[in-house]
């Protein structure tokens, strides 16, 4: 199964089989989009956090991961 979750004020993780595989931005302020390259922290980005089940998604995130 993919979760994604998305702890208070910080990236999206990308959970795969319980592992987790990647940060994604979720300030959308980093030079490394999609992935998280930490400026969250130093913008101050501030949100609750938020669990997602992730299926249809599925095939976009695999070619994202590789």
């Amino acid at each position: 199964m993919v979760k994604i979750t998305a702890r208070e004020n910080e990236p999206y993780l990308v959970e795969v089989d319980g592992q987790v595989k990647a940060a994604l931005c979720r300030c959308g302020h980093s030079s490394n989009k999609p992935f998280c390259d930490g400026m969250h922290k130093k913008v101050g980005f501030q949100t609750p956090p938020r669990v997602v089940e992730v299926w249809r998604y599925l095939s976009l995130l695999t070619r994202i991961l590789r």
